[in-house]
């Protein structure tokens, strides 16, 4: 069996844990994840985590916040207009909205989630749904290819 080196190919399937251990993700053996590990398809802790480890190993790794989905920030909960989204939609706690927003003269889609709903407004939480926690990896390494 290889070790996992810095730009080697990996197959793995994991399981993600939030601290109270909600399942944020799973990749299962059935249907695995491979990534080639310095191209950022995984969270930079985690691909070092994988550094060393060999075929057929388990590891669990502990991402802070700023390692993986960053801080919340509060500036990215709004309240907005409840008119601003129109008719067809009613929204309600916990949807998640694809709205418009400008930065730098562009209009992007960002996604954001629906926080509270009033007769008149609406409170938008534009932070990733993991920023700010802390994420636990069980991850299973089910293959290295050699190099």
């Amino acid at each position: 069996m290889s070790a996992i080196h810095e730009s080697a190919t990996v197959t793995i399937s994991y399981t993600g844990k939030l601290d109270n251990g909600d399942i944020f993700k799973t990749v299962p053996e059935e249907q695995p994840l491979t990534v080639t590990l310095g191209n950022h398809e995984l969270p930079p802790t985690l691909e070092k985590a994988l550094i060393g480890v060999s075929e057929g190993d388990n590891i669990s790794v502990r991402v802070t916040p700023e390692e993986g989905y960053g801080a919340r920030q509060k500036m990215l909960v709004q309240t907005i207009d409840r008119k601003s989204l129109g008719e067809k939609i009613a929204p309600r706690p916990g949807m998640i909205l694809s709205l418009k927003v400008e930065k730098d003269g562009e209009e992007h889609q960002v996604p954001a989630t629906v926080m509270e709903v009033s007769d008149n407004s609406i409170v938008i939480d534009y932070n990733h749904p993991l920023a700010g926690h802390h994420l636990t990896y069980h991850v299973h390494v089910i293959s290295v290819e050699k190099s």
